[in-house]
């Protein structure tokens, strides 16, 4: 099935082949009879793959010429990007030579394994109520047991084990009954040590930086859950080792803690469960034959078409006996078909030979085998590129898309088109259950944050990636298999496993992408030498310091150097022409950037969150025009570093956050920006850089007409404002419709401003922040007058969840009227969950507040 891979690589070589700046440089070299004659083979291999790849899963021979095609289609696509490289450096028209220097200082994030306890408000379960009642009935009736209790959830992979103890988990009485809740994903990754460590972590809310001893954690694990009754979830259990379990972890955790105190283990194996338990295990059952209807038509038809046509229900309901219950296996079917409207294309997939021979895991796998067969080619691609990531790893949604692109998985002719391409095709994924457990999280970076997405993948899904590709592996698998790295693409390298790499470099690789942690020079030095193909990279700093040809330039698209404490970036980033991506997230030593950085034109995305010494852009940013993501922008004064570098940079979307806004010289300069014509930015910071207290009378009127000038579209859904100088709030931020789809406003150490958007009947904001605005002293000014001229109860921040209000000292009315008139008796906050406030000593009264707000 791994030759299903073939049709888009073939496709977007041929593609390249076509390429006018391809052509340009054959053309040069007088290749370019040699070019056509590739461009035309191409396209006669690609008429034929189809029937091929059919043919090669009985016929042997045609495999292995298929297997030899692909090696020689990776070999054109480096040839082809070679010429594509050549074009783009002479566009950037550099006069001197240029050799590959070494990027050095280079830091890989650490891989994030875990499952997590939340649970997706947004999708209904399908019939396990009951079993949650019974599961928090048992839990709950093991208060008066001295000794900590041991319940196992088994159940076959796909039938929602995990998403039962995230039922319970989350459920109001357990929430209520045990003092302490943690929730750790074991996966086959059974280390004690990382296990202890990680118990603590979750109970002191922090790191635990002990050392590897038990004797030390214990005597942590004692002191910081005491007598308090616990709940522990051990997820994804596989370690089938009794002594681990007897000698070691029993002991310690079941010795702490209250009476009433339990561990729930979720496993696949019956083994696990009779080790670990103390409890009968709970059975995870198939779903009765009315929740795999319920579950199944909520994904198949939510176009529409069950109550289109009756006969599409028939062969639904025919496909569902076939999913015989497995809920995985329900949301995959139900994805699949719901891109279908006519009863044939829903017949031809029931006479697929699912579910009828085989039984258990192979059975599902069938049904999930037939769903990828009906991706297209580019998700397939994208798809089986998740076999890369091992088991439980908690996947990134841009980092995800942006390596897709990086290995050219997504094809569109428009760069900036690349993006949206690659964010419809992953929510096509989670939607067919091929990516699950998406979740939005909020990171935070000192004093600003951003919104993030992240997945996963379930452990079915994981099986069928490996199982439809042969292009991504592991050391370990390498080791075990006696095989080399010449034949992988993509691969993730531990630590540990970084040592054995010398051994299974032999000749050049085809390695496309390349993810390692800190490691030594030597050995990894063995590896880049040999990976002249490499797309993207994320290595460590020391591996490639005074070591030529350490980046292959000509090729790469994706680099991470995030989490490094790099001071600037050596000139020789530039001449890599291709790239795409440049993640410097979190690199606190950053001071500048590369001064020849606007000769990159197809840089999409720069990541610069948490570069908090970064002193400036570099020169000509807004040459950049193919930029995407830009998260940070520093204004300068300099010439080719101000603000008016924004101006043609239209296509930015996301978040930005503007810096050092006090050397912006005028409102006409701000207003060079074009801030309101950006309307993919959904996020905004405006920071000042300088103290605001005490700001002559003129600087503090040039600080009011630079944000007047800064006004960014409607579209803006979180605006933070920071140092602001100004004694007055915009007139942009007094037009209500300004504000009508804002979900977050901030508003820090800004001492002088008397006042705060009008954003109190906005329903839309869920989140209102104000720290440290000494003048401030009413939140909603002239209330009558946006009431139409009457003081009546309005819903004030009728969506509110969230208020912190901080270090605010003159704030004493909620509400006044055009005259100064308190109307703080008519604010309510009917939907806030959560109230904060500090430092407000002259606030006497709180509205009225739902009686569940914390």
């Amino acid at each position: 099935m791994a030759e299903s891979l073939l049709l888009p690589l073939v496709r977007g070589v041929a593609g390249k082949a076509a390429d006018a700046l391809v052509e340009t440089v054959t053309r040069m070299c007088g290749l370019d009879d040699d070019r056509q004659t590739l461009e035309r083979r191409l396209l006669a291999v690609e008429s034929k793959l189809a029937n091929a790849e059919e043919m090669s899963e009985t016929n042997p021979y045609v495999k292995s010429w298929m297997k030899e095609l692909k090696s020689v289609a990776y070999q054109a696509d480096d040839v082809l990007d070679d010429f594509q490289y050549e074009a783009l450096r002479r566009q950037s028209k550099i006069g001197k030579s240029t050799t590959r220097k070494v990027l050095s200082y280079i830091m890989r994030q650490h891989p994030w394994r875990q499952t997590h306890s939340k649970l997706d408000e947004t999708t209904q379960i399908f019939g396990r109520d009951d079993d949650k009642e019974v599961v928090v009935k048992l839990l709950l009736d093991q208060q008066d047991q001295r000794r900590v209790q041991v319940l196992p959830i088994i159940g076959m992979g796909g039938l929602g084990k995990t998403t039962l103890a995230k039922m319970v988990y989350n459920d109001q009485e357990v929430q209520q009954h045990f003092e302490l809740k943690m929730w750790h994903c074991v996966s086959d990754n059974f280390d004690f040590i990382a296990l202890l460590k990680s118990i603590i972590e979750l109970v002191v809310s922090g790191r635990c930086d002990m050392p590897d001893m038990i004797e030390l954690l214990q005597k942590k694990l004692e002191q910081v859950i005491g007598q308090k009754r616990f709940m522990l979830v051990l997820d994804d259990v596989w370690n089938e080792d009794e002594r681990k379990w007897e000698d070691v972890l029993k002991p310690l955790l079941c010795s702490v803690g209250g009476p009433g105190s339990v561990i729930i283990v979720t496993t696949r194996s019956l083994k696990v469960a009779s080790i670990m338990q103390t409890l009968r295990p709970h059975k995870l059952a198939c779903l009765s034959e009315q929740d795999s209807w319920e579950l199944f038509a909520q994904k198949a038809y939510s176009n529409g078409a069950e109550q289109e046509q009756a006969e599409l229900v028939s062969i639904g309901r025919r496909i569902v006996n076939k999913c015989k219950g497995v809920p995985l296996a329900l949301k995959t079917m139900g994805g699949l078909l719901s891109s279908y409207q006519q009863v044939q294309e829903w017949k031809a997939i029931e006479e697929n030979d699912i579910g009828d021979s085989v039984r258990g895991k192979d059975e599902i796998m069938s049904i999930l085998k037939l769903s990828y067969k009906h991706l297209s080619s580019e998700m397939k691609q994208c798809f089986t590129f998740l076999a890369f990531f091992p088991k439980d790893y908690v996947m990134n949604k841009d980092m995800l898309i942006q390596l897709w692109m990086a290995n050219g998985f997504i094809q569109e002719k428009r760069p900036m088109e690349l993006t949206s391409r690659g964010e419809f095709i992953f929510d096509e994924l989670v939607w067919r259950s091929f990516l699950q457990d998406k979740q939005e999280l909020t990171i935070n970076y000192g004093a600003t944050s951003y919104v993030t997405i992240n997945c996963k993948m379930h452990d079915l899904m994981h099986d069928l990636a490996k199982d439809v590709t042969d292009e991504c592996a592991s050391i370990e698998e390498l080791n075990q298999q006696k095989a080399l790295l010449k034949d992988v693409c993509h691969m993730q390298v531990s630590k540990a496993e970084l040592e054995q790499i010398s051994g299974l470099c032999k000749g050049r690789t085809i390695l496309r992408t390349l993810l390692a942690p800190s490691g030594s020079h030597k050995d990894f030095k063995v590896l880049l030498q040999v990976s002249t193909s490499l797309r993207a990279l994320h290595c460590p700093p020391s591996s490639i310091v005074n070591c030529n040809k350490a980046i292959y330039a000509k090729h790469l698209r994706y680099l991470d150097l995030s989490w490094s404490e790099i001071t600037e970036l050596p000139e020789s980033i530039c001449v890599l022409y291709n790239l795409q991506t440049l993640r410097l997230i979190h690199c606190e030593e950053l001071r500048q950037l590369p001064k020849d950085m606007a000769r990159l034109r197809k840089l999409i995305h720069l990541h610069l969150s948490g570069c908090d010494r970064l002193e400036r852009m570099s020169p000509n940013f807004g040459l950049l025009n193919s930029l995407h993501i830009l998260t940070t922008f520093v204004v300068d004064t300099r010439e080719g570093l101000g603000i008016e570098q924004l101006k043609d940079l239209q296509n930015l979307s996301n978040r930005l956050e503007l810096l050092n806004l006090d050397k912006i010289e005028s409102g006409e300069n701000a207003k060079e920006a074009n801030l309101d014509q950006k309307k993919n930015l959904s996020e905004l910071l405006f920071s000042w850089g300088q103290e605001t207290d005490d700001l002559p009378k003129d600087m503090a009127c040039n600080v009011e007409e630079v944000l007047q000038c800064l006004e960014p579209h409607s579209n803006i859904q979180n605006l933070e404002i920071l140092g602001y100088g100004g004694l007055e709030i915009s007139q942009w931020m007094r037009k209500p419709q300004m504000f009508n789809c804002l979900r977050k406003l901030k508003i820090s150490d800004c001492p002088r401003c008397k006042s705060i958007p009008i954003v109190w009947l906005s329903v839309s904001l869920e989140t209102l922040c104000l720290q440290r605005m000494d003048n401030l002293t009413t939140l909603c000014n002239n209330l009558d007058v946006e009431a139409g001229g009457c003081m009546t109860p309005l819903p004030i921040f009728p969506g509110l969840k969230r208020m912190e209000l901080i270090d605010l000292p003159r704030l004493k009315m909620w509400a006044a009227n055009s005259v100064g008139e308190s109307g703080d008796s008519l604010v309510t906050l009917s939907m806030v969950e959560q109230l904060t406030i500090k430092n407000c000593p002259k606030l006497v009264s709180i509205p009225v507040i739902p009686l569940s707000a914390t």
